[in-house]
């Protein structure tokens, strides 16, 4: 049996970039990733450099998982709506966001998820407070702390779209 460790850590949302080069680093120093949970990465001990890791905010339908499998990419698992891939290094480089299109259109799915998350947040705390619930004051935090992600997201998209203007 292969040698594995569990390693857990927290990511913000906007930092998917970051916790991608981390799996990354650890698959080029032989820790292969091989399951994922809620701040928790566990890895397997392989040969260095072997596997490029790509994660992406999307629902896992069973017609793009088998499209990343004839990519040659394996999935790894989920943790909410992000999903987790390996592939094969001898393969190629690997890329899920071929294009600016592809990358706003992601960093666009973030979006949208964390405003209905954090709208939700908002009316519910708003309801609670009303209602004289300190639970009111988390679900306000909460949709402040989501709103904040989604400016950063949406910061992110707008850098792109200028680089993307540079270019044309």
């Amino acid at each position: 049996m292969a040698e594995r460790k569990t390693i857990r850590k927290w990511f913000w949302v906007w930092d998917f970039e970051k916790e991608e080069r981390w799996l990354n680093e650890m698959a080029m120093q032989g820790w292969i990733l091989a399951e994922v949970g809620f701040c928790r990465y566990v890895f397997e001990k392989g040969e260095p450099g072997s596997y490029i890791i790509r994660l992406q905010m999307r629902s896992p339908d069973a017609e793009y998982l088998g499209f990343m499998e004839e990519l040659g990419a394996e999935y790894v698992g989920r943790v909410f709506q992000w999903i987790y891939f390996r592939r094969s290094a001898e393969q190629g480089p690997f890329e899920i966001f071929s294009d600016t299109k592809s990358m706003l259109d992601h960093l666009n799915w973030i979006g949208r998820m964390l405003l209905a998350i954090g709208m939700a947040n908002l009316l519910i705390g708003v309801v609670n407070c009303f209602n004289y619930s300190p639970v009111g004051a988390i679900n306000i935090l909460c949709a402040t702390l989501l709103m904040y992600a989604l400016g950063r997201i949406h910061g992110k998209a707008e850098q792109l779209e200028r680089q993307q203007e540079l270019y044309e």
